[in-house]
């Protein structure tokens, strides 16, 4: 059971920390972080808990990520449902956290958006459902095919939750503007069920982009490195 709470305190810490950082200190006038420091807010939560539990569980904190490392061989498909329903209930419990954090100043609103996931009229800049669907599909199959070169036994040893943090924080500076970033299913769901809305009815699609772009990425990099 300790791989799949290490899943559960990983993508809690991810969710927590990246959409903590949108919610909490992004938007302060003139001190805020922005979307470069949430961009990098994100990419920190992988890196530090990778290293901290990566060496447990593997390190996924991402439904999309094991899905992809199961297609690439890398992960025993007997604990895919068991991960992803401890990613998913960490996720919950972050949003949980959050919310009732966030809730402490009278002038919060859950329904403005709490660094849900959307498309259309719920983009940050209003793109649209198929700009959304590509730049997710897109992202996570670079981000399963970064994921699974820098832990190839191949690569230099030690390093890879940093290529995997950097990879992260790319992402976002890419996609914030699009999405908001979603590339994890948990991580959408962790904060669609507190803004209660359009982020639940659009949360399908923040499910099937990204395990779509994790199956890609997973094969892609399964046909460059593989020896024969």
């Amino acid at each position: 059971m300790k791989k799949y709470f290490a899943e559960f305190f990983g993508t809690f810490w991810l969710v927590f920390g990246g959409c903590g950082s949108a919610v909490l200190a992004a938007g302060i006038p003139e001190l805020g972080i922005g979307y470069a420091g949430v961009s990098l807010a994100f990419g920190l939560t992988v890196l530090t808990m990778a290293y901290a539990v990566g060496h447990i569980s593997g390190g996924h904190f991402n439904p999309a990520v094991s899905v992809g490392l199961m297609v690439g061989g890398r992960f025993d498909k007997k604990d895919l449902f068991p991960y992803i329903a401890a990613q998913v209930v960490g996720a919950i419990a972050a949003g949980a956290v959050l919310f009732a954090i966030a809730s402490g100043i009278p002038t919060f609103d859950a329904s403005a958006g709490f660094a849900s996931n959307g498309y259309g009229e719920h983009s940050p800049h209003g793109y649209g459902l198929v700009s959304a669907l590509l730049i997710e599909i897109v992202l996570t199959a670079f981000f399963l095919f970064i994921i699974m070169g820098a832990t190839d036994k191949r690569a230099p040893a030690g390093f890879a939750p940093i290529a995997i943090g950097l990879c992260l924080t790319l992402i976002h500076l890419i996609s914030i503007p699009v999405t908001n970033t979603s590339v994890n299913p948990a991580r959408s769901t962790g904060v669609a069920l507190f803004q209660g809305g359009w982020a639940i009815g659009q949360l399908w699609l923040f499910w099937i982009a990204p395990i779509v772009g994790g199956v890609i990425g997973a094969l892609c990099y399964r046909f460059v490195a593989d020896e024969k």
